[in-house]
Parts: C-alpha cells; sequence; structure tokens
C-alpha cells in the first residue's frame, strides 16, 4: 500500500517543493537492472549540481575524518553523525530532482529537522557496529580489537593472529553481520527524514526491501565495483565523481524502490 505524506518544507529555494513523494509500503521489488538504473540517475543527479556535490562529498570526508581522530569514541560519533548527513543529503536530491538547487544548507537540514529520527538511526547502527567488532574480537582476539578502536597501528600489527586463516575467518564473520547492518541502514535516513518513519520501522523496512532485491543490488555493486576501479586510475581523481554518485544512489534506489513517481502522484 503507500500514502502520501504531508509534505515538509525544504530549505533554501526549494521551500515551494510539493514535498516528499508518495510512499510505497512495504516497498516494491524492481528488476535486476535497476542497479544500473539507480546509478544513471544518481549521475543525472551530480551532473544538475556537480559543484556543490564535490564541497558536500569534501566536507562529509573531512568531519568523519576528524571525528576519526578523537580517541576511543570518534568512530561512534562519526557513525551517529551519519545518517544526520544522510537526510540533509536526500533534502538536497529531492531539491534537485523538483526543479531546485542544492545548498549547503542541505547538508545541515538533518540538525534542524528529524534529528531525533535521524539518531536513533545512528544509535541503532552503532550497536550494530559494536557487535560487529564483537564478532571479529572472538575471532581474531580481543587485543586486536582493542587496538583497532584505540588507532594503534603498531598495536594492530602486534595483535595479528599468526595464522592468516584466522584473519580470513574473523573477516568473514564480521562482513556476515555487517552486511544486514548495512542493508537496515541503506534506506533509513530517506525514510526517517523525507517520511518521518520511525527508526526501528525504517530500518526493517530497509532490511526487508534490500533483501527483496537482492538481485538489483548485486548488480548495482558490481557496477559501482568497476567504476570505482576507472575512479582510482587517473590517481584517484575519479573518485570526486565516484563518491558523490554514490552518496545519490542511497536517494534514487530509494525513489525506485519506497515511492511513487510524481506523476503518478493524485
Amino acid at each position: 500500500m503507500h500514502a502520501n505524506e504531508p509534505g515538509l518544507p525544504l530549505p533554501g529555494p526549494a521551500a515551494n517543493d510539493p514535498g516528499p513523494p508518495a510512499l510505497v509500503m512495504p516497498g516494491r521489488k524492481v528488476r535486476a537492472g535497476a542497479g544500473v538504473d539507480w546509478i544513471g540517475d544518481a549521475w543525472r543527479l551530480f551532473r544538475r549540481a556537480s559543484v556543490m556535490w564535490i564541497v558536500f562529498m569534501v566536507l562529509f570526508v573531512l568531519v568523519h575524518l576528524g571525528l576519526s581522530m578523537v580517541p576511543w569514541v570518534g568512530t561512534w560519533v562519526g557513525s551517529l553523525v551519519s545518517p544526520i548527513l544522510m537526510g540533509g543529503i536526500v533534502l538536497g536530491c529531492r531539491s534537485l530532482e523538483t526543479g531546485g538547487d542544492m545548498e549547503l544548507e542541505h547538508l545541515l537540514a538533518g540538525f534542524r529537522r528529524n534529528t531525533g529520527l535521524l539518531l536513533a538511526i545512528g544509535i541503532i547502527y552503532v550497536a550494530g557496529e559494536i557487535i560487529v567488532m564483537g564478532a571479529f574480537a572472538l575471532v581474531a582476539g580481543p587485543s586486536l580489537l582493542w587496538a583497532v578502536i584505540r588507532g594503534d597501528e603498531a598495536g594492530i600489527l602486534n595483535a595479528l593472529p599468526e595464522d592468516p586463516l584466522r584473519i580470513l575467518l574473523a573477516g568473514l564473520v564480521a562482513m556476515a553481520l555487517a552486511v544486514p547492518l548495512m542493508a537496515a541502514y541503506w534506506f533509513a535516513p530517506a525514510l526517517a527524514m523525507l517520511h518521518d518513519v520511525p527508526a526501528i520501522p525504517a530500518m526493517k523496512a530497509s532490511f526487508a526491501a534490500c533483501l527483496r532485491n537482492f538481485v538489483p543490488f548485486l548488480v548495482y555493486g558490481i557496477v559501482m565495483l568497476l567504476l570505482f576501479i576507472v575512479a582510482v586510475l587517473p590517481v584517484g581523481l575519479g573518485l570526486f565523481v565516484w563518491a558523490p554518485v554514490l552518496l545519490a544512489t542511497a536517494y534514487t534506489s530509494y525513489r525506485a524502490v519506497f515511492t511513487e513517481p510524481d506523476d503518478a502522484e493524485g
């Protein structure tokens, strides 16, 4: 089923935007090739405001790098802030999609609107990260985990198990937990920011939608990996395009799975 959500004003020149698109819950199953469409749609959004996208990407990275330098809690704070920043990014995408501009104000919009919902997503995500790291430590050894948390490079080298198979197994266990965690996160900021969906329902809907669309996401992942390889070839300069497109696909995939086209709203 789907329902029209009440329009919420966007910051900046898109304040007259008709509001969020009509929501489709629990999300539709799309064709395998949709993963490529998400990238194409994200590329078109990037072209409409390429300079601002690059500014967004640089600020996004700088925020996370700055927070990661804070001992012990920096990484966790970065994860708490990520959905708030992503909430602003999806607002910027909505503005571009409806003929408006993308402004720096959009990146900070999550700190003014639905902040509690987005922060709750971050808290759940951090709890998931702790579980993932805990599982990794159980296999690889607690000393390695503490070294990673402290950012102690020498300690990481000293704590590495001598058996490479043990490291490989630990990595596989962590990945087996991290993939569903990322699936639960992927659509959640857009659902919370644009449709006021609470954190737990948003993450449950995101996980179910990713599971339902496993094949499109597999195609999407392969294509993005190939594009990443191309992007790093010219001294990594292509990442200034690849990274913003990656961020934009969080919006374009949400539009394909969870919403009706604007011209279908009545």
